[in-house]
């Protein structure tokens, strides 16, 4: 994000719980061929407006959620698990009325069945002049104001018209054709909704293709200054007035796993722009939250820490010394500490696993540092490296601790030291302080040297070692 200053928001929109019903099936019923689940957890989660609000806590905003909730336990469960996550929340009770509630059933990891209790009737007079007392309470100096209107019965005309000319007003909608006249910032309609939208019959194989062409007929449609157009499995298509379409990639994930990505786009997609991000930024930050979150099972939130992450994954994990140390004068003038540690990494085991862990915890930037094979062979002997500097590196890059990889030649990581200047320098506890002949160097440089824990009988060496005494199958 482009600043350090924390983000007002505001949500608007329908809320709901979500309710993951974890359990085992071992047999048919007698009554039909389905399967009898044994119900052994059950999740629950904000969803739909309450999940973006959760998301843009989570990725460090101050937020104000209003919506409309039952007076039944479904809404005090909603009520309680927003409070614990922090979103200030300005939910009208109204009496008679039904929390919505969607309930999955879940068996073995994989998603058997769905049901929903909904009221998508529109809410009675008395309850619209409370909430639209609790809109223009909430909204006044906010950065950015988030619409989610999935058909729940919250967007009368009145409050919609409460949110006409907000400086930013996003709005996530089933039917974007009623947000028209407020002029909104940006409007996010997934690919069916725009389909119906434009009239068409929306049949194109190339889904992207199809769009590219009718940006200008989207964006007076909309009445938006932005329009993001979400194609799931595909990626997003972000059109605005003047310029090409802008496409973002997502990566495949199983359908059932994307539950709710929706909702982390759109809180981080809004608040990279509150920050002063251009729209093709917002956008490459919403891609990369959805995608941490459908990774993740249930109905999930992307934390900054985890979006920060992905987005440098982005831009790459393996790079050559002398773009490295660029990168790290950029995360240096936005304040974050930089770990640096090295290694040949030759078989990676558990004891490199949980000490990268622990480094990974230390900064906000990982650095890994690997020998290259040449300087493997020097420092380790014939017959070694096992695996190639590429496959190492490869390896190093898919820990979720690691930010950066980039290899060096030399038998030690001096002139990198010189290059990166780590605040942090870690090895692994099979050493000491004074046998790394590097550690001077380091404080020179301002920095801190630190030796991490050892798991026993976790070497490289020793598990090459066993793997050659093993006796060769015949």
């Amino acid at each position: 994000m482009g600043t350090d200053e924390i983000i007002n928001a505001v949500v608007v929109g329908d809320v709901m719980l979500d309710s993951w019903l974890h359990g085992s099936a071992k047999r048919l019923a007698q009554e039909a061929p389905v399967p009898v689940m044994s119900l052994e957890a059950t999740e629950d989660a904000p969803g739909g407006a309450a999940n973006t609000a959760a998301n843009l806590v989570a990725l460090g905003a101050r937020v104000r959620l209003v919506g409309v909730v039952g007076d039944d336990e479904c809404g005090e469960k909603l009520e309680n698990a927003l409070r614990l996550l922090g979103v200030g929340t300005g939910l009208l009770t109204v009496p008679g009325r039904r929390t919505a509630h969607k309930r999955r059933l879940v068996t073995s990891g994989q998603l058997t069945a769905r049901y929903d209790e909904e009221d998508l009737s529109v809410i009675p007079e008395p309850a619209e002049r409370d909430l639209l007392a609790r809109v223009e309470e909430a909204v006044a100096g906010a950065d950015v104001v988030v619409a989610c209107d999935y058909g729940g019965g919250v967007f009368t005309p009145a409050v919609r018209r409460a949110l006409a000319g907000l400086p930013l007003l996003v709005v996530d909608a089933h039917a974007v054709a009623p947000w028209r006249e407020c002029a909104p910032a940006a409007v996010l309609p997934n690919y069916a909704e725009v389909v119906r939208l434009l009239g068409d019959d929306g049949g194109a194989v190339d889904r992207p293709a199809y769009l590219m062409g009718r940006s200008e007929r989207l964006l007076e449609l909309t009445g938006a200054g932005i329009v993001v157009t979400t194609l799931d499995g595909e990626g997003t298509l972000l059109h605005r007035r003047g310029r090409p379409p802008y496409r973002t990639y997502a990566q495949p994930a199983p359908q059932h796993m994307a539950t709710g990505a929706g909702d982390t786009y759109t809180a981080a997609f809004a608040l990279w722009l509150a920050s002063g991000a251009s729209p093709e930024e917002a956008a490459e930050a919403g891609q990369a939250a959805a995608g941490v979150v459908v990774r993740r099972q249930g109905t999930a939130v992307c934390t900054r820490y985890d979006l920060v992450r992905a987005l440098r994954r982005q831009e790459g994990t393996v790079q050559t010394a002398e773009r490295l140390a660029q990168l790290l004068d950029e995360h240096r003038r936005r304040g974050e500490r930089v770990v640096f540690t090295n290694g040949c990494f030759d078989v990676l085991h558990r004891g490199h696993v949980t000490y990268l862990e622990q480094a990974g915890q230390l900064g906000d930037v990982l650095v890994v540092a690997v020998n290259s094979d040449a300087s493997v062979a020097r420092l380790k002997g014939p017959g070694r490296p096992v695996n190639s500097c590429e496959d190492r590196m490869s390896v190093l890059a898919a820990l979720n601790d690691v930010d950066y990889v980039t290899e060096f030649d030399e038998d030690t990581p001096e002139r990198l030291i010189r290059m990166m200047r780590p605040e942090l320098y870690v090895k692994g506890g099979d050493y000491t302080a004074e046998m790394l002949p590097e550690a001077p160097l380091v404080r020179a440089l301002g920095g801190e040297v630190r030796v991490l824990g050892y798991l026993p009988d976790r070497s490289t060496t020793a598990i090459i070692g066993r793997m050659r005494s093993l006796p060769e199958e015949v």
